[in-house]
């Protein structure tokens, strides 16, 4: 797109508890204005709205999209109404960024790949631990072969107790489809599945545990039927394994541990979280010439976060990545996760 012919790009935002980070991030680029919000909470509605600006404010998502001439939607509301609102929005005629996980279940993700090429639109999915300095820093080494050829890696995000909302709809299996795996393991699945290249997935074995989010419930009297820990063993097409552990609630000395290790032929990589919050470190580990190397990584420069990316990618008409086709493949390793983990078989995939 010819910069003298750049326009801004208007963008709606449905759901408003983790939906101002996508304003926030909307806001940072100079062709996008985020023009529509909408929420069933008509305070936090008035509030967002005078927030950040917004003129349009809606109780009914419908009522935007049919109102509002909008290019993109961001889907950020509990996980069941991700398919429908996505869909809606995609034949609205805008292209959609989805929080993740893209849907309940793959049938699902399937369904909105299928009305996101029948509308010839963007579907792309907020994994966004891919957007960070670090990682960026470790796809670039991956990228340029530092690495060799991926065999083994391990991905894992454990919390000691941090079960987001207890009674509400992340620990209901209805609204939200499972607990942990689905909600934070599938972020540090992503990044692992992203760093070794997406390799195809051919089987996996799963369990899953909940008996310290089962006895809090219980205790405070409020519903919980997910699960609070759950683990993994992916194997792929190329003979790479995979192992991916997620928890709300374990017996650790941090309050969390996220970690993603990866081994090579020619080295070894780990991204982890220090001091049991929000800031990272990588490092990669390499025999040279009879010697064994680490080497700490640092900046890869500035890296926008992806709701930057997916208006620049729009916006100057190039492919942008986390899109909804690896959106759908971490949806068949989740499903195929918590069948394994409910019959106690391996389960295959494809």
């Amino acid at each position: 797109m010819n910069k003298k012919n750049e326009k801004k790009l208007r963008v709606g935002v449905i759901g408003l508890s983790m939906g101002q980070f996508h304003i926030q991030g909307y806001q940072q680029h100079k062709n996008a204005v985020v023009a529509a919000i909408a929420d069933l909470d008509k305070s936090k509605l008035e509030t967002v709205g005078d927030k950040y600006a917004v003129p349009g404010r809606y109780t009914d998502y419908k009522k935007m999209l049919a109102r509002e001439d909008l290019d993109i939607v961001s889907v950020v509301t509990p996980n069941i109404f991700h398919k429908p609102i996505a869909i809606a929005a995609l034949k609205a005629g805008c292209h959609v960024l989805c929080e993740k996980p893209m849907a309940m279940n793959a049938g699902q993700a399937r369904e909105m790949l299928a009305a996101a090429n029948a509308a010839k639109k963007r579907i792309m999915i907020n994994f966004s631990y891919r957007f960070n300095e670090q990682s960026q820093a470790l796809k670039r080494a991956v990228e340029a072969g530092v690495m060799g050829d991926i065999y083994f890696g391990r991905t894992v995000w454990h919390r000691r107790r941090g079960i987001p909302g207890l009674g509400g709809w992340f620990c209901s299996k209805k609204m939200a489809g499972g607990g942990p795996l689905i909600d934070l393991g599938v972020h540090r699945l992503d990044l692992a599945l992203w760093l070794m290249g997406y390799p195809k997935p051919a089987a996996v074995i799963g369990n899953t545990f909940n008996s310290i989010g089962r006895r809090l419930a219980a205790e405070q009297g409020k519903p919980f039927d997910v699960e609070d820990l759950a683990t993994g063993y992916i194997t792929f097409t190329n003979g790479a394994v995979l192992t991916v552990e997620a928890s709300w609630a374990s017996n650790i000395g941090d309050p969390e541990i996220m970690e993603t290790r990866l081994l090579g032929t020619k080295a070894g990589l780990l991204q982890r979280n220090l001091n049991g919050g929000y800031t990272f470190e990588c490092e990669i580990y390499s025999d040279e010439q009879g010697f064994l190397y680490n080497k700490k990584l640092n900046s890869a420069g500035p890296v926008f976060g992806p709701m930057y990316h997916f208006v620049d990618a729009i916006t100057h008409d190039k492919p942008h990545i986390a899109d909804g086709k690896e959106g759908l493949i971490v949806m068949e390793i989740l499903d195929a996760l918590y069948k394994s983990a409910k019959t106690g078989r391996q389960v295959t995939i494809g």
